[in-house]
């Protein structure tokens, strides 16, 4: 009998398939197996409970009805106990703990457990994430839907999905026509060479006090747009060039997040696609005219009956909403999408509720199949003032100057603890402990919940880091270096006698359990469960090394611990791969 992958799932299916045995509600234990306390095992079961309240039954009697019905696979791999008025507590047999270490041996079997674990395996999953303005350079309130985006792409694709990862930059909009107006008066060429995106914010700034100084340069700069939107052959070629350089900039950002999207598909590739918007929702009687503007109202919904959803402006103008609305029928036709998830910050709530409200209504009126829409939100990143992290002047830092001041911090901390390697090394691990701190004391948090910046809670080796566990993962590959072993050589491990001591045990059942991390954390799309395994599963591995000497003369002992040490670098590496954080042979 193969050894399950995620335990919890398998224990699952063995008490539905006791329950259905002993003719019971096929219900009870579907979402009630979680991993316990470890004082009381590995897994525990309450559903037993409620259902015996609801059919006047004796609990007690019942759950032991269902332990005899169990399947060998799970009595055999766990010790089943009954707690309390009925409470089923499973423990992991060394056995089993042993199995479980000897199957999954590298990254490719680990993945291949997650897909055979996961239910939404092979669908495809558009994630929408990122997403800045071009014209503007990447700031600090970009960061969290960048790295939240890509490791849910991580932990997607890791789960068998078909990941799209999209940016759907805003490069349309009537700011251009101001943009344009100040670039053919007021470009500075020298400018535009050094620090290109510095420029045209100059020149927005330029342009857009200009408009509201002067009622004739902002009717200039309408025109501007018009022959934009028009395709003038000259405001074309400003744009674009715009464009490419504010695309080349952010994918320096990208470069050092280790971020590549699969598509970055603008407002202006959906410019021409809005016309079927407008149309198909006014046929089907969705959207109405109102004030000269083109709406949706939801008069079912108890604020959106009086706030309607606007998707054409009472100039003609197209807006976030037909774009977004469009986007999502590209999406669903050209990818056959099964899911769309956007990564955007929870001030969006309102539009994407509105969005949709609408595509729902829009979706069953036109007989298509809609995907499953999920907004995937996040807070506010905050100084130790508890406002939203700015500069001392009031402006937003500027992203590429976060992640080079986190690396002069990196840098020091290293200079300071590595003084010993070369500066080429230093280098390096400096940028790796920089950016994955940056990345990291992000994902760590709860996505849903603001939280403060701070940098020396950031870059420590001391508490939930990434420092901390990037040097887990060296100390880990420096144990293999000094014995001059190989933690992919699986012929070292071979003598391995079983585990014995509590600190062994107590890592192997740990080791066992990334499966449950991986799924908590795939369900909800919430990184931060799978940080706070990996944080606890480093501090396990401290206590099992600071308890059992590794380098031993008897090589059956040696071997399996060297195979504990493997196993948790290999979950240690793949879970910081899966959050976008790149690893360290030494540090």
């Amino acid at each position: 009998m193969p050894v399950p992958f995620n335990f919890t799932t398998a224990i699952a299916t063995a008490l539905t398939e006791a329950a259905a045995q002993l003719e019971l509600d096929s219900t009870i234990f579907t979402t009630a197996v979680r991993i316990a306390d470890p004082r009381h095992g590995d897994f525990q079961a309450n559903g037993l409970l409620p259902y015996a309240k609801r059919t006047k039954q004796n609990p007690r009697a019942l759950a032991e009805q269902v332990v005899a019905a169990l399947p060998s696979n799970i009595t055999d791999s766990c010790d089943v106990q009954i707690a309390g008025p009925g409470f089923l507590n499973f423990t992991l047999k060394p056995d089993a703990l042993e199995a479980w270490l000897t199957e999954f041996t590298d990254e490719a079997a680990l993945q291949a457990g997650a897909e055979s674990a996961q239910p939404e395996a092979d669908k495809v999953f558009v994630v929408d994430y990122s997403a800045p303005n071009t014209a503007k350079q990447m700031h600090v309130g970009h960061l969290r839907s960048a790295v939240i985006g890509e490791a849910i792409s991580r932990l997607l694709s890791f789960s068998g999905a078909k990941v799209i990862r999209d940016n759907h930059i805003g490069d349309w909009g009537t700011g251009f026509g101001k943009l344009i107006w100040a670039y053919k008066r007021e470009l500075n060429t020298t400018a535009l060479e050094t620090d290109p995106l510095e420029e045209f914010e100059r020149l927005y700034r330029a342009g857009n006090k200009a408009a509201d100084e002067d009622e004739a340069v902002l009717t200039d700069a309408r025109q501007e747009l018009v022959k934009l939107q028009s395709g003038d052959v000259e405001n074309l070629a400003i744009w674009k060039r715009i464009n490419e350089v504010s695309l080349e900039a952010f994918q320096k950002i990208y470069d050092q997040l280790g971020i590549k999207f699969d598509y970055t598909l603008g407002e202006s590739f959906y410019n021409d696609k809005v016309e079927q918007i407008y149309a198909e929702l006014s046929d089907t009687g969705l959207a109405e005219e109102s004030q000269g503007a083109l709406v949706v109202f939801h008069p079912e919904h108890p604020r959106f009956k009086s706030q309607p959803f606007m998707i054409r402006k009472s100039d003609g103008a197209a807006n976030y909403a037909s774009t977004d609305l469009a986007t999502l029928l590209y999406r669903r036709e050209h990818f056959d999408a099964d899911a769309a998830i956007y990564v955007i910050d929870s001030r969006q709530g309102d539009h994407c509720q509105q969005l949709f409200l609408t595509a729902e209504k829009w979706f069953a009126k036109t007989d298509r199949k809609l995907p499953r829409l999920e907004h995937t939100s996040f807070g506010t990143v905050l100084g130790e003032n508890n406002k939203p992290l700015k500069t001392r002047s009031g402006e937003n830092i500027k992203l590429r100057d976060l992640l080079q001041e986190a690396t002069e911090r990196a840098a020091a901390l290293v200079a300071e603890k590595s003084a010993q390697l070369s500066p080429e090394e230093q280098a390096e691990i400096a940028r790796v402990v920089g950016i994955g701190s940056v990345q990291y004391a992000d994902l760590c948090q709860n996505r849903s919940t603001d939280y403060v910046f701070s940098w020396d809670k950031m870059i420590s080796l001391e508490g939930n880091t990434a420092a901390y566990l990037l040097y887990a993962v060296a100390r880990i590959r420096s144990i293999f270096r000094k014995l001059d072993q190989s933690p992919e050589d699986a012929n070292a491990f071979e003598v391995a006698s079983a585990l014995e001591t509590p600190t062994e045990i107590a890592l192997a059942r740990k080791l066992a359990k990334f499966p449950e991390a991986l799924s908590s954390a795939v369900g909800p799309l919430r990184p931060h469960v799978l940080c706070l395994f990996l944080f606890e599963l480093a501090g396990e591995f401290s206590g099992f090394y600071a308890a059992d000497k590794v380098a031993v003369d008897d090589l059956a002992v040696r071997a399996r611990r060297l195979r504990l040490c493997a196993r948790t670098l290999l979950i240690l590496e793949t879970g910081l791969h899966l959050l976008g954080l790149r690893t360290l042979t030494r540090m």
